[in-house]
């Protein structure tokens, strides 16, 4: 009988793309970090922010003490702007379900870098590293409904529209609708085939 191969996270931080480097994050980002998640706009359809300088400090630090450590089952990185070095945003890489080899990811940027293809190709980068690094099966994604930019990241990416929650995170105008994409790897497999046919 073949034992089913459980995944771990392996040190793989950094990610590297073509316009970005996917990497922990450093003290010297805290500027950048503290400019985004405190954007009215970015955090409008998020469960969290807009941070105080307290609030920035108390979470850049938590991610600067769980890099220390590897397997881990939660992946925060530092999206870094390779033209000038720049954090532009965070993703978040976690495997949330290790018996059915299922991920998740979410991610934020700066309004700046907003409708420049950054966020579909960081996130981009997560499907090669879940579906062959890790040998993940299924990989999701949720948000607000009325986040129309971030579900069409998604679609971007492949991923359909599987699910639609009610009322299942408090935002900050109350509770809110989300959906939840998904891409199997069989079907980004079959996409990767066909794009290279």
């Amino acid at each position: 009988m073949t034992r089913r191969r459980q995944p771990t996270i392996a040190q793989w931080v950094p990610l590297e793309t073509p316009r970005l480097m996917l990497r922990d994050i450093r003290e010297s980002d805290w500027d950048d970090c503290h400019e985004y998640a405190t954007d009215l706009e970015v955090i409008r359809y998020m469960n969290w922010g807009p941070n105080t300088a307290a609030v920035t400090t108390k979470i850049t630090g938590r991610w600067m003490r769980e890099q220390q450590k590897w397997p881990r089952a939660i992946v925060n990185m530092a999206v870094e702007h390779k033209a000038d070095g720049r954090m532009i945003g965070a993703l978040r890489f976690a495997v949330i379900d290790k018996a059915s080899l299922t991920c998740d990811f979410g991610y934020t940027f700066n309004r700046k870098y907003w409708n420049q293809g950054y966020a579909t190709e960081a996130a981009g980068a997560l499907r090669p590293l879940a579906f062959e690094t890790l040998g993940l099966r299924r990989m999701v994604a949720t948000c607000d409904t009325r986040n129309t930019g971030s579900w069409r990241v998604m679609e971007k990416l492949g991923m359909r529209r599987e699910a639609l929650f009610r009322q299942d995170i408090k935002a900050h105008d109350g509770w809110r609708d989300s959906y939840q994409y998904a891409l199997l790897a069989d079907e980004w497999r079959g996409a990767t085939l066909a794009e290279s046919a």
